[in-house]
């Protein structure tokens, strides 16, 4: 089902007289009605505020370590060691 096909929704805010005329007065300048204003405003801050919650940022530093960690990993603990022996001796009785 595209967008145009959709159900439309209806959402509602209480705002003040002054930041209704903001409103208003912004969305006359960008052509369009003050509900297409306050949605396409709303909807563009809510992909800004997902997109940001996807992406990670990590300082030059950050980055350098977890390039190194990689391209040079520690030894495994001897935990790790004996998960990974019991994993296939687990694997090996399966099959």
């Amino acid at each position: 089902m595209t967008h145009s096909q959709e159900k439309a929704e209806r959402v509602t805010a209480r705002v003040s007289g002054s930041i209704r005329e903001t409103l208003k007065r912004a969305a006359d300048l960008s052509g369009a009605t003050l509900n297409q204003f306050m949605v396409q405003a709303a909807l563009k801050e809510a992909h800004k505020i997902l997109e940001d919650e996807r992406l990670i940022t990590l300082s030059e530093r950050d980055a350098n370590k977890i390039f190194e960690l990689i391209e040079n990993p520690p030894p495994p603990t001897a935990r790790l060691a004996a998960a990974v022996k019991n994993h296939r001796t687990v694997l090996s009785e399966n099959h």
